[in-house]
């Protein structure tokens, strides 16, 4: 039992810091393929006062996502009190919808899917919040950071009210684990991965969409400052929410759901944080 558990620990550190490099490694390839020279060095002059003015709305994600950390286990529990089950509706709503996706399935399509669903994603949250610090109006960062934060918030509020098994727990008949199918061993990472930050109940809204599109929608409003960033974030956000689907983790409802969501939060986000 303890072997198994240093194991899982050891697992754990090595898919964290596997993450964590290949997101600091995309980061400052993308701050030097889209941010751009002379932002970056206007970014590092003024840093310092760059950072103060927009540590309160950062401060408030970052409450936000710890409060989703601490919470999404303990409610589970609530969430079963509550007993606000979904399931059976989406399944008679879509029935074979996301089989009918993972009927393409090809090994090259798994591993891309899986790759954009767990790498691509962290990429697609982080590296907005360098791009937009590097622009002289610091708007749009507060904004971003006010819309993640009600992603979050709202999503939580959705996982304690109400109970929804994806399909690859509904139906395994049905529908494939494809992410944790991959050869090569890295299935044992995806599914390590997964699990820490989903729990199995909690797929109605899909938050990878919901985040994913609020991102595409902010690159499409900072198209003129990023252009080619425009290009890159709609083509992973779109990826990433097919990957939902491909991958069996969500249904076509929670991704519609997501949508809504994300819609909501921009136009939230936007009438709270006014132009400086």
């Amino acid at each position: 039992m303890i072997r198994e558990l240093l194991v899982e620990l050891s697992l754990r550190g090595q898919v964290i810091a596997e993450v964590g490099v290949i997101l600091l490694a995309s980061c400052l390839l993308g701050a030097v393929t889209i941010i751009g020279r002379s932002r970056l060095v206007e970014l590092a002059a003024d840093f310092k006062p760059r950072l103060r003015e927009s540590a309160p709305y950062l401060g408030v994600l970052a409450g936000v996502l710890v409060l989703n950390f601490l919470l999404r286990e303990p409610t589970q529990e609530l969430s079963w009190a509550i007993n606000i089950n979904i399931t059976d509706i989406i399944w008679s709503i879509e029935g074979d919808f996301v089989a009918v996706i993972q009927s393409f399935e090809t090994e090259l399509l798994t591993q891309y899917f899986s790759i954009v669903y767990v790498y691509g994603y962290a990429f697609l949250l982080v590296f907005p919040l360098l791009a937009y610090l590097a622009l002289a109006d610091r708007t749009t960062l507060k904004r971003l950071a006010v819309a993640y934060s009600l992603n979050y918030f709202i999503g939580l509020a959705f996982y304690i009210l109400i109970i929804a098994y994806g399909p690859r727990n509904t139906h395994p008949e049905v529908f494939q684990n494809l992410i944790y199918g991959l050869v090569g061993g890295a299935d044992a990472s995806y599914q390590l991965l997964t699990a820490e930050v989903n729990e199995r109940t909690n797929v109605f809204p899909s938050l990878h969409t919901s985040l994913s599109a609020t991102v595409a929608i902010f690159a499409y409003k900072t198209r003129e400052e990023y252009r080619s960033w425009l290009v890159i974030a709609t083509v992973l956000a779109v990826s990433i929410i097919i990957s939902t689907m491909y991958l069996g983790i969500h249904w076509a409802t929670d991704v519609v759901a997501g949508l809504m969501l994300a819609g909501v939060c921009v136009y939230l986000a936007d009438r709270y944080v006014s132009d400086d």
